[in-house]
């Protein structure tokens, strides 16, 4: 059965604070192969005009992704998780990460649309720090796949 078109506009409650420790920035630098010292060095990232590390670009997602579970586990939405995967991921920034953030996310469904059986989901992601400064918006397309798409 499609999703109900009439979700799009619900916006969930704020997740609770997440705090971005240095750590996490390395760990996650590492992890995604970029060597750029304003990740890991507070010196360089201080030389570049910002008061501690800073995070790659799509370090967001770490916790825009925890967030959309309100969405994926919206009783009332019934979304399939099983069949879920992920679409496209996008983000605009109004400043970079920064170690010692501590971020919330507020998710609003965007958009719900069918297409060749499939359901293509729009959420949005605003980031705020605790001061209530806009930081990054993470743009997430999920699909859901249809019985004869995923095989059945």
């Amino acid at each position: 059965m499609p999703l109900d078109p009439s979700f799009i506009g619900r916006t969930y409650p704020p997740t609770a604070p997440y705090e971005v420790g240095r750590e996490k920035i390395r760990e996650f630098a590492v992890a995604v192969g970029d060597a750029n010292p304003a990740y890991t060095d507070p010196e360089a990232a201080k030389a570049l005009g910002h008061p501690d590390v800073i995070a790659p670009p799509t370090f967001p997602f770490v916790i825009t992704y925890q967030a959309s579970a309100q969405v994926v586990e919206d009783p009332e939405l019934g979304l399939d998780f099983s069949r879920v995967v992920h679409g496209d991921q996008k983000f605009t920034y109004t400043r970079p990460v920064r170690a010692g953030d501590r971020l919330a996310v507020t998710v609003t469904i965007d958009n719900i649309k069918s297409m060749v059986g499939n359901d293509i989901l729009s959420v949005r992601g605003e980031v705020h720090d605790e001061g209530g400064e806009h930081v990054v918006t993470a743009f997430m397309t999920l699909v859901a796949r249809g019985a004869d798409e995923a095989g059945e």
